[in-house]
């Protein structure tokens, strides 16, 4: 699935499914919260936090998933083509950092 195909589905689902978008500023909110879900799980799965008991089950990849769907419906409310976005910002990264990283002596 490419990233357009993703914004019309996620386009589609809200329009038929969901009723309708929650507001942009609702959005970044719950935007937010899931990156947050991301967070406590990559702090517990790879950091030194411990799991609760009730959180071991969790599912990295779903919540990467609610993170990505909330950003394509936010794409989608402010007319943002993702697709093109990324590829401006994929330009931008190899004129921008074509040496940097190679050059870090932090990375060596």
């Amino acid at each position: 699935m490419t990233i357009e195909e993703a914004q019309k589905q996620v386009d589609e689902w809200i329009n038929t499914t969901g009723v309708r978008y929650f507001s942009e500023l609702t959005n970044m909110a719950i935007l937010t919260e899931e990156v947050g879900e991301v967070a406590r799980i990559m702090s517990r799965k790879y950091g030194e936090q411990s799991f609760k008991e009730g959180d071991k089950e969790v599912d990295l990849g779903d919540e990467m998933a609610d993170v990505l769907w909330v950003l394509l419906c936010l794409a989608n409310q402010t007319g943002i083509d993702l697709n093109k976005a990324f590829e401006r910002n994929f330009e931008k990264k190899n004129k921008r950092d074509k040496d940097r990283h190679k050059n870090n002596e932090k990375l060596k």
